[in-house]
């Protein structure tokens, strides 16, 4: 039977039902197929990199401390350069705006256990690299074949210095997770309004562009999430709920501009099946491309996608 790690002094016992390691996702065991005897001394050992997280301006508890909502998001550099405007020559200018800190991505929070206390940079750094080795053996083992014995080993660490930062490997793709399903929010809120004319159909080869490119930084994570009977019910619900959520986006895109001459030819009836079916097209072909590793011709797959998607609302 796997052995729980003991928590730091002075702190709140947190206990994880124990459950096989195939179950889906809901309540995340402690242990895994591949712990030993030797996780409880690990842990004990592994409570220094708490005490440097304090070192670092971390590591206090804090009450209720979540990971950021996939809402809470910042526009991209690039779209808030396109909204600058150049004032007029010999106008007094206002100074520029502060440097604003790069936004921590809500993986470097970490898992469930990490979430009960603010991480510093020592913490967010190990966050960070038993994340990338998390993803690696997803990658090459999928979910089900990866153990957390490789992860570490990968990683360059240990099993309890694992365990201060995730409940196991399904809470380690979870927390994955959180970083796709906010990037593709992200590109839900961008999708422009696709007027007819060479500008409305700039836009809309732009944003395919950068869905493909979200969709291929992710891609480990979306073709597990696929599987849901790999991932679970509800981490498969919410990958399914942000799918139609960017269908709505595109729907209300591709249809703004009815009713004035930059809609010319615009058909809405059926616009929303016609945006879903767009869609799954989209995703299917950027699965090919980047889950599956089929060779396709990126660029001209992205001109004939916007094609094909801005042809489908008009005449």
């Amino acid at each position: 039977m796997n052995r729980e790690p003991s928590p730091p002094k002075g702190g709140t016992r947190q206990r994880y039902p124990s459950a096989e390691p195939d179950q889906r996702m809901g309540p995340f065991p402690i242990g895994n197929q591949d712990d030993n005897g030797t996780v409880q001394a690990e842990v004990k050992a592994s409570l220094t990199d708490v005490a440097d997280e304090s070192a670092n301006g971390g590591g206090a508890p804090v009450t209720g401390h979540q990971p950021p909502s996939a809402s809470g998001r910042t526009r991209s550099p690039a779209r808030r350069n396109s909204d600058v405007s150049t004032p007029p020559a010999g106008r007094p200018q206002p100074p520029p705006p502060p440097e604003r800190t790069p936004a921590i991505r809500p993986s470097l929070d970490g898992g469930l256990p990490a979430l009960q206390r603010e991480l510093g940079a020592h913490g967010r750094e190990t966050v960070r690299r038993l994340l990338e080795a998390g993803r690696a053996e997803f990658e090459e083992a999928g979910l089900q074949g990866a153990r957390v014995e490789d992860i570490v080993r990968r990683a360059k660490t240990s099993h309890g210095t694992f365990y201060l930062y995730f409940a196991n490997k399904d809470d380690l793709f979870r927390t994955l997770l959180r970083d796709a399903l906010v990037d593709m929010s992200s590109i839900a809120d961008d999708f422009p309004v696709v007027t007819s004319n060479e500008a409305g159909r700039t836009a809309l080869r732009r944003w395919v562009h950068s869905f493909s490119e979200v969709y291929a930084a992710h891609s480990v994570v979306i073709r597990i999430l696929s599987q849901a009977d790999v991932v679970g019910e509800n981490a498969f619900g919410d990958g399914l709920h942000l799918l139609f959520r960017v269908a709505e986006a595109m729907t209300q895109g591709m249809t703004a501009a009815g009713g004035g001459p930059a809609g010319d030819g615009l058909r809405t009836e059926h616009a929303e099946l016609t945006a879903v079916a767009c869609l799954m097209m989209l995703e299917r072909i950027n699965y090919l491309m980047s889950a599956a590793e089929v060779h396709l011709p990126r660029e001209e797959m992205i001109d004939r996608i916007t094609a094909i998607i801005y042809a489908a609302f008009r005449s």
